[in-house]
């Protein structure tokens, strides 16, 4: 029989849809969690199945243009390879992952936890920059299931890591190498847009510390560039309905550039660490487009680091950091 496991490390991420017939159901999960639509459950989970039901057909539009969802498949590499480099620092522990609005849900992953016989669990959301919609939410839900499943087992919460000098670092030299795609002739008309998933106004104005979070991470980048770094500007993406959301608009951002002068665009998805709908049809589908009809010559997308053995070894330095 195996030796139980101390300490299991759980990573938490919203997920996504495996096939275009999960989008409907991701939707309406992702809807009907109370951090997103903040409302009385007998007002939110009807509206989350109407706007569901309503905004389905175009998102798995997208869906099909970039062949599926990799982020499920994204974040099982990010596990082992974290599992990897927790064992090459001496530090070996289980990786396991919970996904917020698809399975593996929590509960499916704190089962794993209680069979692995494990006395601590660390939960490590794979959203550097804290938010409530997002850390808070994957947060509660595990803590909320864990009397159920595993009473006894202590918890360790990570609930941002915006600055941490690995990230940084793996984000920099990401950053770095796309700069690289800028012909020389166009380096002094480039700028960099620094595109972080939207958020409704209301979030911050009620004390969501998103928006600095994602202020750090870039200002940390922009430092380890040096001053041959282009340009940057900080912007956000992915808005959704009537409300006032976090500005400037990537879209406004790309249009304000090209009035500017400027001729390419490193556009780097500062707030995602996994490729998914956001980069691969937002960011390189949308907004490519976008740039191309304002005039922008060179269009450059920076990818998210994904299973990058960077940041890899960031998560086991933050996670050894959290356990002491």
């Amino acid at each position: 029989m195996d030796a139980p496991a101390p300490t299991v490390v759980l990573l938490l991420q919203m997920g996504g849809p495996a096939t275009l017939d999960d989008v409907r159901p991701f939707l309406r999960n992702l809807l009907s969690d109370p951090a997103i639509l903040a409302m009385p459950a007998f007002v939110r989970i009807p509206l989350a199945r109407f706007i569901a039901w309503r905004r389905a057909p175009h998102v798995i539009e997208q869906y099909r243009a970039i062949g599926g969802s990799p982020i499920g498949t994204t974040t099982s590499l990010q596990a082992a390879a974290l599992e990897g480099a927790l064992a090459a620092t001496g530090r070996p522990m289980p990786v396991r992952v919970a996904m917020r609005y698809v399975e593996p849900r929590a509960a499916t992953a704190l089962k794993e936890v209680a069979a692995l016989g494990a006395r601590r669990v660390v939960l490590l959301p794979l959203y550097p920059q804290h938010s409530r919609t997002t850390t808070d939410s994957s947060i509660d839900e595990v803590r909320a299931l864990v009397p159920r499943f595993c009473p006894d087992v202590e918890i360790v919460e990570i609930r941002d890591w915006a600055d941490h000098p690995g990230y940084v670092n793996a984000l920099a030299a990401s950053v770095s190498r796309a700069l690289t795609d800028v012909p020389p002739a166009l380096r002094d008309h480039a700028r960099l847009l620094f595109s972080a998933h939207g958020l409704p106004l209301r979030y911050v104005t009620a004390g969501d510390t998103y928006p600095d979070r994602i202020a750090a991470t870039v200002a940390a980048v922009l430092d380890r560039l040096g001053d041959g770094a282009p340009p940057a500007t900080i912007c956000y993406q992915s808005r959704v309905g009537p409300v006032k959301w976090l500005e400037p608009a990537t879209e406004t951002a790309i249009r304000q550039a090209a009035a500017e002068g400027v001729k390419a665009l490193v556009v780097v998805p500062v707030a995602f660490v996994s490729d998914h709908l956001e980069t691969l049809y937002e960011i390189e589908v949308t907004y490519r487009e976008l740039a191309r009809r304002a005039g922008i010559d060179v269009f450059v997308r920076v990818p998210a680091l994904n299973d990058d053995a960077a940041l890899a070894m960031a998560l086991a330095e933050i996670v050894g950091t959290a356990v002491g």
